[in-house]
Order: C-alpha cells, then sequence, then structure tokens
C-alpha cells in the first residue's frame, strides 16, 4: 500500500516536471518566431511603409509615388474630353512646329512629293493640371492620347500619309503641372505639288505642305506657327539628286469653305532647284551631237547617193528617238516646255539637212539634162569649121566623160568649164545652144553645199545663243 502510494506521486512530479519543460522550451522558441517574422515583414507591409517614408523624404512629388495611377492624377474620369478646352468661351491657342527629317521624292509625272517630319503641337488643357511639388512634368505614349482631347490636324491635298509605328507608336505626349501639353508625332505625308514645266529642266519649283484643323473653326481653334519662321527646322543632310533645296519657310493664312467657314491654315514652303547637268548629258549633248553629225554631209559628193542619204536617216530617227525619250518621262501637259523647244529646233535643223541634199540631187538631175542637150548638140556640130575658130571634136568617151565631176584638170581647165567653154564658141556661131542657162545650173549646184556650210552652224549658234541667255 505504501508502495503505491510512492509510485503515484513520483509518477505526477514527472508529469509536472515535463509540463514545465515544454512551456519553457515555447517561451523559448517565442523570440525566433517573432525575429522570423521580423524578418518577413520588410518583405511584405512594413517594407512598403520603410521604402514609401524613403522615397518621400528624397522625392515628395506625389506624380512619382508608387501606385498613383495618371487616370487618377490627371482627372480623367472627371471630365469631358470630347469638349475642346474652355468649350463656349474663346477659341483655343495651339502652337505649332515642325522638324523636317527628311526630303524623300519629288515626282513630275504625278506631281507629288513626299516628306517625314515631327510635328508638334502645343496648347493648354486646365483639366489635365496636377499637384506637383517640383514642377516636374510627365510623359506617356501613345495609349493616353486617345483618352483626352488633342487637336485634329490634318494635312492639306495629301495623297498618302501615316504615322510611323516601329517598333511602337511613334507618339509622345507630355503633360505639365499647370495643364499645359505638349504632343509629338512622326509623320511620313505625300502631298500634291502644282508644277510648273515651262521651262522644264531649267525651272525652279515652289512647293507647300498645309496644315490645317478639320473640325474646328478659327472661332474655336486658333492655330499659329509657335515661333514664326524659328517654328520650322530642317535637317543639314537633307539632299535630293535631281533638285536643291534653296529655302524653306512657313506663312500662315484663313481658308474659306462656303459650307463650314474659315479655317486657320498653316504653310510650309520650300523652293527647289533643279540640276541641269543630268539632262546636258542625257539630252542637250546628244541632239547637239546629231545636229552637227547631219553638217557632215555637206562635205560628201552629191553623187555620193548611198552615203548621204543614210546619214540623214540615221540623224533623223535618232533625234525622234530622243524626243520620244524625254517626253515618257514627262507628264502630258499641255504647254510647250523649253526642253521640247531645244529638241524640235535640232530635229528641224536635221530634217533640213536632209531636205538640202534633195534639193541638190534635184538641181543635178537638171544640170545632167541640161548636159545630155548640150552633148547632143555638140555631136551634131561635130567636124564643122568655122572662120576664126578651131575645130573641136569629141570622141565617144571624151563626150560621156565630160559631165563627170571631180575629174583632174587638164592643163589647168576643168572638162566641165571646157564644156561650158565650147558651149558658148558654137552658141555664138550656130545659135544651137543656150550657154547661159548650162552656165548658171552648174554655179547653182555647187552654191548650195557651199551656202550651206556656212548657213546651217552659224544658225544653229545663232538659236543656242538665244535659248540659253532666255532659260538660263
Amino acid at each position: 500500500m505504501h508502495t503505491d502510494v510512492l509510485l503515484l506521486s513520483l509518477l505526477l512530479w514527472t508529469v509536472g516536471v515535463s509540463g514545465l519543460t515544454r512551456q519553457q522550451r515555447g517561451r523559448t522558441l517565442q523570440p525566433h518566431r517573432r525575429l522570423r517574422s521580423k524578418r518577413e515583414m520588410p518583405l511584405t507591409e512594413g517594407s512598403g511603409r520603410k521604402i514609401g517614408s524613403h522615397m518621400l523624404k528624397r522625392s515628395p512629388d506625389m506624380t512619382k509615388a508608387w501606385g498613383t495611377k495618371s487616370e487618377q492624377l490627371l482627372r480623367i474620369d472627371d471630365h469631358d474630353f470630347t469638349m475642346r478646352p474652355g468649350f463656349g468661351g474663346p477659341a483655343v491657342p495651339v502652337g505649332v512646329d515642325v522638324q523636317v527629317e527628311s526630303l524623300d521624292a519629288i515626282s513630275e509625272v504625278d506631281m507629288d512629293f513626299t516628306m517625314t517630319l515631327y510635328l508638334r503641337h502645343y496648347w493648354k488643357d486646365e483639366r489635365l493640371s496636377f499637384r506637383s511639388n517640383n514642377n516636374q512634368s510627365m510623359t506617356f505614349d501613345g495609349r493616353l492620347v486617345k483618352k483626352i482631347w488633342v487637336p485634329d490636324m490634318f494635312f492639306v491635298h495629301s495623297k498618302r500619309s501615316f504615322t510611323h509605328d516601329t517598333t511602337t507608336d511613334n507618339v509622345m505626349l507630355r503633360v505639365y503641372p499647370d495643364g499645359k501639353v505638349l504632343y509629338s508625332l512622326r509623320v511620313t505625308v505625300t502631298a500634291m505639288c502644282s508644277m510648273d514645266l515651262s521651262r522644264f529642266p531649267l525651272d525652279t519649283q515652289t512647293c507647300s505642305l498645309e496644315i490645317e484643323s478639320y473640325a474646328y473653326t478659327d472661332d474655336d481653334l486658333m492655330l499659329y506657327w509657335k515661333e514664326g519662321n524659328r517654328s520650322l527646322n530642317t535637317d543639314e543632310r537633307i539632299s535630293l539628286s535631281q533638285f536643291l533645296i534653296q529655302e524653306f519657310h512657313t506663312t500662315a493664312r484663313l481658308a474659306f469653305y462656303s459650307s463650314t467657314g474659315w479655317y486657320n491654315r498653316l504653310y510650309i514652303n520650300f523652293t527647289l532647284r533643279r540640276h541641269v547637268f543630268f539632262f546636258l548629258l542625257q539630252t542637250y549633248f546628244p541632239a547637239t551631237l546629231m545636229v552637227m553629225l547631219s553638217w557632215v554631209s555637206f562635205w560628201i559628193d552629191r553623187r555620193a547617193v548611198p552615203a548621204r542619204v543614210p546619214l540623214g536617216i540615221t540623224t533623223v530617227l535618232t533625234m525622234s528617238t530622243i524626243i520620244t525619250g524625254v517626253n515618257a518621262s514627262m507628264p502630258r501637259v499641255s504647254y510647250i516646255k523649253a526642253v521640247d523647244i531645244y529638241l524640235w529646233v535640232s530635229f528641224v535643223f536635221v530634217f533640213l539637212s536632209v531636205i538640202e541634199y534633195a534639193a541638190v540631187n534635184y538641181l543635178s538631175t537638171l544640170e545632167e539634162r541640161k548636159e545630155r542637150q548640150l552633148r547632143e548638140g555638140l555631136l551634131c556640130t561635130c567636124g564643122v569649121t568655122h572662120p576664126g575658130m578651131m575645130s573641136v571634136c569629141y570622141s565617144e568617151m571624151d563626150v560621156n566623160t565630160t559631165g563627170n565631176y571631180g575629174m583632174p584638170e587638164e592643163n589647168g581647165v576643168k572638162r566641165e568649164r571646157m564644156l561650158v567653154q565650147l558651149a558658148m564658141e558654137t552658141d555664138q556661131v550656130t545659135g544651137h545652144v543656150s550657154s547661159g542657162a548650162y552656165s548658171s545650173v552648174w554655179v547653182h549646184t555647187h552654191a548650195i553645199d557651199k551656202y550651206s556650210r556656212v548657213i546651217f552652224p552659224g544658225s544653229y549658234i545663232l538659236f543656242n545663243t538665244i535659248y540659253w541667255s532666255i532659260y538660263s
């Protein structure tokens, strides 16, 4: 009995000691749990408080605080941005400046040009104002542009235009605390340019890119160049293969539409002067050489038909090819261009050289006919002596060769002149053949080629002097 009581007491003491040991172990583990929770806290709520307080100390600007949405900061949901700023009041001033990046192509056939530019708009919208201690602006991409009011600009007389989107939309929106807005975008536009080609290719063209609001008249939107001519900037590396860019300048006017009213319109004007050296090599020099080549026939024997006729036809066909090639790359205008005048006058000179040989050949035929008649008269009078004259008789061979031109002289006198002299003597005695008609034909036939060698080059030089003095 006594033994059972001792065992029970020992068992109770053992249970009490183990319970006390567990409580002490639990108390010993609690500080470790607290330390662990404190280490984990910076990754959750505690870190936000510490980091937030640290950022506020560095930059107290609320626009840079974490967790603030741009729509909430600008209060976009609190306003109706389908209306212009200050609706019902005075017109909204919208300043514009342009940075021309490139002038890509100018086409005479389509009468247009392609330009890439940075178009920037400046205006003030008090609905977008926000509080900022450091007066720092906020910059956004194109996603916010669709949620606020922006000027509805378009390019007048444009054929094609697009906003660049590589690698993202090339649109930038910058908002200042006082509500001022800068809206910039990169655009490529192909617009019409009415060209006057009456002096082509010695011409100077003036083209313009016109910017205008599509919906808002001058009562609602006042469009102006932000800093006058300084609002237009160009890249110094801009160059064109056919043109020299002489000047860029800006102007502003009012445009009237009968159904809608008056609109502010801004103009980007630029003057282009064409490089003429390309056309000198491709058009003017070949045409001049063809005209000079046609003059070679004046020094060729008029009896050399196979030499003179192909030469004239070749020059005529070459001039036709040059004229066709030039007109193929030009618009079909209803007026005469400067290059047309030069090419067609050159064509006329080449054509006249062919006509000149036709005239020479025809007169040579008449001359041969006169000679034939004269030879027949000489054959009839051969062997008859006359007082005071020497009897002259030709053999058959001599008579047939008297009409040959360019034969070597005999005793310093050509056979032709011997024939004329003999005809004159025969006419004095018998009166059968008229020497005056034959001699005049012989002189005129030779004179056409002789005079053409001087008249054709002189006339063409005079034409070139007048032409280049007018158009250069």
